[in-house]
């Protein structure tokens, strides 16, 4: 991690946050504070709780789900804001890519009216020359080829990897101080996973973006994470920069995860472990 971020304040900061439907607790008192700029994974199987995390952060949860806790960004109280100040947030100040982009996208409206109103949404009164201008500067950014030529396509015409691009410059449009990327390489091959792993690492240094990064899997998170946080049932047991966890694990639950990924000098003969 780099050593200037150690003393910042933390842009964003959760304590003790409990998210419950009905009787069953999926998020269960979780603590974990990023630093403006910084990376941290948020790493656990399926169930583990990281998406409720995801989205109670957010204030996307259904009217079910009963929150506790305190989540701060940049000293305010997002539990305590009214709808309409939340909605003023969500993009301007903190934004999500989601795992499948065909989701986040809609299938009938073309992917420049798509930018576009995440555009207007925080800035109604923009000309429609500076919506076209901004909309095209953030394809190029996220490196979608042709953005002239292409604004008017639909999301079915473009790749699974370039969708997901995408949604990206949709999340970085307005500017946002924290990013919250869930399993947003999961429905990709390797080869284009990689480069949105980079595109993310090169848009978090270019916008000293904050971001956290959720993922089951331990070894992606290990490309793009300065610390990680593994959950299980609910609660983080293990916490810390990405270096130690991945040399000097503590928890159990940690060192099975990282038994189970595959490396070059893996026994192909036997079985991988399982968590």
């Amino acid at each position: 991690m780099d050593s200037s971020r150690v003393n910042q304040s933390p842009l964003l900061s959760v304590r003790d946050l409990r998210v419950s439907f009905g009787a069953h607790e999926a998020v269960r008192g979780i603590s974990f504070a990023i630093a403006p700029g910084e990376t941290l994974g948020l790493v656990g199987e399926s169930g583990s709780g990281k998406s409720a995390t995801s989205l109670a952060l957010m204030r996307l949860l259904p009217p079910v789900a009963h929150v506790q806790g305190s989540i701060t960004l940049d000293r305010q109280d997002l539990l305590a804001l009214d709808e309409r100040a939340m909605r003023r947030l969500r993009g301007a100040g903190v934004a999500m890519v989601f795992q499948e982009p065909m989701t986040a996208l809609n299938p009938v409206m073309t992917v420049g009216r798509q930018i576009a109103e995440a555009l207007l949404a925080h800035a109604p009164r923009t000309s429609r020359r500076e919506v076209r201008e901004r909309v095209l500067a953030a394809m190029r950014e996220v490196a979608l080829p042709e953005p002239e030529r292409r604004i008017n396509d639909y999301p079915h015409q473009f790749s699974g990897g370039q969708r997901q691009r995408i949604v990206i410059a949709m999340a970085i449009l307005n500017k946002p101080r924290l990013l919250i990327a869930d399993e947003p390489t999961t429905a990709l091959d390797v080869t284009v996973q990689a480069q949105i792993l980079a595109l993310l690492k090169r848009l978090r240094e270019e916008h000293n973006l904050a971001m956290l990064f959720i993922s089951h899997d331990l070894a992606v998170v290990s490309q793009v994470a300065d610390r990680v946080a593994v959950m299980r049932h609910g609660e983080i047991v293990e916490q810390g920069a990405m270096l130690d966890v991945l040399t000097q694990p503590k928890h159990s639950y940690t060192r099975s995860l990282l038994a189970s990924v595959p490396t070059m000098t893996t026994d192909r003969e036997r079985p991988l472990a399982t968590v």
